[in-house]
């Protein structure tokens, strides 16, 4: 009988002394309370009682930000949420320097979200997504380093704004499209005046020019289904090529 029980109380020993740690898998070994190593993937042998070891998955983990209020530099109050990806790269800090990495990034990943975005104004929050996430993941994988964790990607995801201020974005996307619409008329004005001052200088440098101009458009006027053209004395003569405007042909 105490055979029986000596060779159960050998198989479970030997059945908590032993752990199979998968490919992703890292184990952080403690000796009577003392770090010892980092073992796996594969087969571990532990000395039961005196080691204990604490499973660590080096996947990327995917973790969503909760909504957070973030008032902008411009006083405007949003609700902003994120995804976060990262992993572990180091098991050892991961588990000895903080209590529970993954409670911690989420935290922190929460604040720095808001501290991020309380820096900009509305406008850059949703026309500069990509320089925004850029910084979240800079500082979070800054800060997350002596924990042994990569920070690999941030992303916000949704920017809720109320219900007044969408119409006053609206408003003021209208009239900016009126203040570029008003800029480009003006500049065409600008542009068609310059035309037009050195079509003239041109002209004027050759009269003969300024006589087919004036037959082009009387051409033009005939065209539109005019009658009768009256034009002035002055410019008849010098149409007909006459420099005298009141001379008159006579005949014997």
């Amino acid at each position: 009988m105490l055979e029986l029980f000596i060779l159960a109380l050998l198989l479970i020993l030997l059945a908590n002394s032993i752990r199979i740690l998968k490919e992703y898998e890292r184990g952080v070994v403690f000796t009577l309370g003392r770090f010892t190593s980092v073992k796996g993937p594969g087969l571990i042998i532990l000395i039961p009682i005196i080691q204990q070891m604490t499973r660590v998955s080096l996947r990327t983990v995917v973790m969503d930000v909760p909504a957070q209020d973030v008032i902008s530099k411009d006083n405007v109050s949003v609700r902003v949420n994120a995804v976060v990806y990262f992993y572990v790269e180091n098991p050892e800090p991961a588990i000895l320097k903080v209590e529970n990495f993954l409670q911690a990034t989420s935290q922190l990943a929460q604040t720095s979200l808001r501290s991020v975005l309380g820096e900009h104004e509305l406008d850059e929050m949703l026309s500069k997504r990509d320089s925004l996430n850029n910084t979240i993941r800079n500082i979070l994988d800054e800060q997350t380093d002596v924990w042994g964790i990569k920070v690999t990607h941030v992303e916000i995801k949704d920017i809720d704004i109320n219900e007044t201020m969408i119409r006053a974005i609206a408003k003021q996307a209208e009239a900016e499209r009126s203040r570029r619409a008003k800029v480009i008329h003006a500049e065409g004005e600008v542009q068609a005046a310059k035309q037009l001052a050195e079509a003239a200088h041109i002209l004027s440098k050759t009269p003969q020019s300024i006589q087919l101009r004036t037959l082009q458009t009387l051409s033009d006027i005939a065209n539109e289904k005019t009658s009768t053209i009256v034009l002035p004395i002055e410019l008849s003569s010098k149409l007909l090529g006459n420099s005298d405007p009141h001379y008159t042909e006579s005949k014997d």
